[in-house]
């Protein structure tokens, strides 16, 4: 028989809902936000961190469900954004009965939010939630499974990685230029042998050590600490880890000509977009970048029949939006994250009315 769950609602200007979920039979707690629906049901993965607080997980959890409104709406989705967390480290408190759990609190909103995998969870993981709720997708198996969206994320990470340096170098060709990876897990990783194969120096870095040295051995590349990693000279710097990385204690030292990658949220404020364009290094913004995981997601919950040719037609889509981002904020002289923002807005907004 399953426990009870403790769910209570947290107040959060600017969100449609934020749910509390707490079962003390399982040691579960975690948070789900619902930021907009406007476009459709909100849709975001769950992660699994060792968060130092609740506090810190509501904040997490709140800025990476508005990231993915704007994502789902950069890239053309009929979704709105919503995310999820769950407190804990998830090789030590992950259990089947504690994701169970969580999938029952899923299904109390209905429908209005959809998840899939993050960090600290795995396709298997999301089979254990499809167990006790529809309302997920990322699967291995079934009539529309999408599967692990990590190297689909890869690959709208590298043709990013192109396009930003065809407009900060002139040409998108990677062959010879240094960038600096930040986080090797399943996306860091693909996207590091994307761009090796196409001639790319890389300087790698990760908190766990074995990760780095696979990289350095299978991609011939440069170890960096984690610490460091932000200080390296390189042409780009891709950030794959955390968000908040960009902020004015690291935008200051950094070390190269642009910024493209695939963690979310990876400015501290807006603020810092605007110190980046003023420092001359171009931006990419993360929600634009990264988006290719959630586009895969995506056919999973539209139902989508020809799954290849709807990623192959949204990645292309996405590409001329980060190309029309970077073109009106050089005729504007502006950092591109207020040109996205202004972008998506207008979406948002005129879907809304």
């Amino acid at each position: 028989m399953n426990s009870p769950l403790n769910i209570t609602h947290v107040f959060a200007p600017g969100h449609e809902t934020v749910l509390r979920i707490e079962d003390r039979a399982t040691g579960l707690i975690g948070f789900i936000a619902v930021h907009s629906t406007a476009l459709g049901p909100a849709a975001g993965g769950l992660r699994m961190r060792p968060y130092d607080s609740q506090d810190a997980a509501i904040e997490d959890v709140l800025r990476l469900s508005r990231g993915m409104t704007y994502k789902n709406a950069a890239a053309g989705l009929p979704l709105g954004g919503g995310k999820a967390v769950i407190m804990g480290d998830p090789a030590k408190l992950k259990t089947p009965e504690l994701l169970r759990a969580f999938a029952r609190a899923i299904n109390t909103l209905e429908g209005r939010y959809w998840t899939a995998e993050d960090m600290g969870m795995t396709p298997e993981d999301m089979a254990i939630l499809a167990e006790e709720t529809r309302y997920v997708a990322g699967l291995a198996d079934g009539k529309f499974a999408s599967g692990d969206p990590s190297p689909i994320t890869a690959r709208g990470i590298f043709q990013s990685i192109q396009t930003t340096a065809h407009h900060r170098f002139g040409t998108a060709d990677l062959a010879g230029r240094v960038v600096a990876v930040q986080g090797l897990g399943h996306v860091g990783a693909h996207l590091c042998k994307m761009l090796h194969h196409a001639g790319a120096k890389l300087i790698v870095t990760d908190i766990d050590t074995a990760r780095i040295a696979e990289a350095v051995d299978a991609f011939e590349a440069v170890a960096a600490d984690p610490l460091g990693i932000l200080s390296v000279e390189a042409d780009i710097l891709a950030p794959c880890a955390i968000g908040a990385v960009l902020n004015p204690a690291t935008i200051a030292d950094l070390k190269v000509a642009a910024v493209c990658g695939g963690a979310n949220n990876q400015l501290a404020s807006d603020k810092d977009g605007e110190a980046l364009h003023k420092r001359g290094i171009l931006y990419a913004p993360d929600y634009v970048a990264n988006a290719g995981g959630i586009i895969n997601v995506a056919t999973e919950i539209l139902e989508i029949e020809d799954r290849a040719s709807f990623v192959d037609q949204k990645l292309a889509a996405l590409d001329d939006t980060l190309n029309r981002i970077f073109q009106r904020a050089t005729q504007r002289n502006c950092s591109p994250n207020d040109v996205a923002t202004e972008i998506v807005d207008e979406v948002v907004t005129s879907k809304a009315a």
